[in-house]
């Protein structure tokens, strides 16, 4: 039976992402957001096979835009931590955050709020993870659940 993912709906969605380091830009994308759409994350798991040096860190942070500076692009990290190789993160706060929010706003009147909740600008968000270093080695299960209202 195929899960319907069309306006209205809402799905519980898993994505496992092996071998994240540094290469490539350093960012994998873990949630790419989609105008009309809420994500709640509900556990990111993190094991680590490998590091560079033990100080290494990773790092999880959302891309989007910044409603204090009114920039789009802005990362905000909410997470960084080190563990050594063999062992585990769990991040399991759970937290929201919109597909898309506008360009060129700061969130300063209600009318500035309701354009953030409408989802009308074209700033996607991302939920994002990165490496200390391009030899480090992490493994990432994110579990969310996708309201689409589109």
């Amino acid at each position: 039976m195929a899960l319907i993912t069309t306006a209205g709906t809402e799905t519980l969605r898993s994505h496992l992402f092996h071998d994240c380091d540094n290469s490539g830009g350093g960012r994998q994308t873990l949630i790419f957001g989609e105008a009309h759409h809420i994500y709640t994350v509900l556990s990111i798991i993190i094991h680590c096979n490998a590091l560079n040096a033990t100080t290494d860190k990773g790092h999880l942070f959302l891309k989007g835009h910044d409603g204090h500076a009114g920039t789009s692009g802005a990362e905000l990290t909410f997470a960084s931590f080190n563990i050594p190789v063999g062992e585990t993160f769990v991040f399991n706060d759970k937290f929201s955050f919109n597909g898309v929010e506008p360009t060129g706003t700061n969130v300063l009147s209600v009318s500035e709020q309701t354009a953030i909740a409408g989802q009308t600008g074209s700033a996607i968000q991302e939920l994002k993870f990165k490496a200390d270093s391009a030899t480090d080695d992490f493994d990432i299960i994110v579990t969310y659940i996708d309201q689409n209202n589109a």
